[in-house]
């Protein structure tokens, strides 16, 4: 579990089948099967030494994220996993990544920057609910049938790696994990055998 804030900002040292090296900040300690969410996508370290971590990925995450486009010297958001007792300081990302959506403009708003991204096809949103970009937790507005916007403050924008995507542009997108057992609920309402057939009983 993650909360959509990212800790550093570092770049892919090498990627090839299954495997993917990435700089890590000095001073961190990784242990081989933990996780840790690069560029949103939860991966497992298999492997570490003093500024390198070494991922395993599956295929299924390179098929579902921005990661099949990574080469050496591409940046990439960082975050290692929530500890218990944390504060959440964004909101809850599981690091599932739900697919890859273009970043269809940039414009600056007074101190900020406004993002206009493209809605996919099952995207679950809500005004003013959370989505994860590329690991980073954003606020959405401004709803459409084929577009939402996303207001980007100066500390994020200077401290992610966001900044290097321009329009045109792919980034993981996570909906919110609770926008997404809302939208399961039935029109019926939560009964015992919806808890019972999603795991809850």
């Amino acid at each position: 579990m993650f909360t959509g804030i990212i800790e550093a900002v570092e770049k892919v040292k090498s990627v090839s089948t299954g495997r993917l090296e990435v700089s890590v900040p000095a001073g961190w300690e990784l242990a081989d099967g933990e996780s840790m969410a690069v560029n949103g996508a939860c991966l497992t370290v298999a492997g570490f030494r003093s500024g390198l971590a070494a991922f395993a990925v599956s295929s299924e995450t390179i098929a579902r994220t921005t990661l099949r486009l990574a080469k050496p010297d591409s940046p990439v958001n960082l975050e290692r996993a929530l500890a218990v007792g944390a504060r959440v300081g964004g909101h809850f990302v599981t690091g599932h990544i739900d697919g890859t959506a273009r970043l269809l403009s940039v414009r600056n708003d007074g101190n900020s920057r406004i993002l206009e991204v493209e809605k996919t096809a099952g995207a679950v949103m809500v005004e003013k609910g959370s989505v994860a970009l590329d690991g980073i937790s954003l606020t959405v507005y401004d709803i459409s049938g084929t577009s939402f916007k996303a207001a980007v403050i100066p500390h994020t924008w200077e401290n992610t790696a966001l900044k290097n995507t321009k329009p045109g542009g792919l980034m993981n997108i996570e909906y919110d994990i609770l926008g997404k057992y809302a939208a399961k609920v039935p029109s019926s309402g939560i009964t015992p055998e919806f808890l019972k057939a999603n795991g809850f009983i």
